[in-house]
């Protein structure tokens, strides 16, 4: 029993010991809760080479199913840089990537020989070659012009109106403007057995 109570006693004069020694310190500075976010990357370089590496790839796709994005062609090319805005007319136009992309001595380029000719065309028109990839990284995927409404002008009218047809035109459309078909456009043998211009045929 006083083994036990001897023991409590030590047991409790080594918890007031640790107590006073952690006033003595101060008390401990909580940690700052971690952040949950996912962190920006270090440098945007890699970032950027990635966006540029996944565009070059959809573009060179662009109008060939059989394609699978490792090599791009100068009117793929061409139309990657009109869509950037790179290719404004002015400083750079069609011409300039013609010249310098027919100096890699192929139809069909990889990317590291299309950094090649993005360097080259920088070089020549006193461009950053940064500037000009990032333009077109950030253009977006490929996308087709299409074709406007067709306008029905006065010129149009009078051409298709088939009642001012004449000759052998005339004798393709009926009265109300549709078409006879071959029988408009053929002269089809009357085989019934009468003579020509008989009217009374059964």
């Amino acid at each position: 029993m006083i083994e036990t109570m001897t023991d409590q006693t030590a047991d409790n004069q080594a918890e007031q010991r640790l107590a006073d020694l952690k006033l003595e310190n101060g008390p401990a500075t909580p940690e700052p809760p971690k952040s949950e976010t996912p962190q920006p990357p270090a440098a945007n370089g890699t970032a950027e080479t990635a966006s540029f590496s996944d565009k070059f790839k959809t573009f060179a796709k662009f109008g060939d199913p059989k394609s699978d994005g490792k090599q791009i062609t100068l009117s793929n090319s061409d139309k990657w840089m009109k869509q950037a805005k790179v290719i404004d007319g002015k400083k750079i136009t069609t011409t300039d990537t013609g010249i310098y992309f027919k100096k890699l001595k192929s139809q069909k380029v990889g990317i590291a020989d299309y950094n090649k000719f993005l360097d080259d065309l920088a070089k020549a028109k006193k461009m950053g070659v940064e500037e000009i990839k990032n333009k077109m990284a950030g253009c977006g995927s490929p996308s087709h012009h299409g074709v406007g409404a067709v306008k029905a002008t006065s010129t149009v009218e009078r051409l298709t109106d088939t009642s001012k047809y004449t000759g052998s035109h005339k004798q393709r459309f009926d009265e109300t403007g549709k078409g006879k078909g071959i029988t408009g456009r053929k002269d089809m043998p009357d085989t019934s057995g009468y003579v020509q211009g008989f009217t009374k045929k059964n």
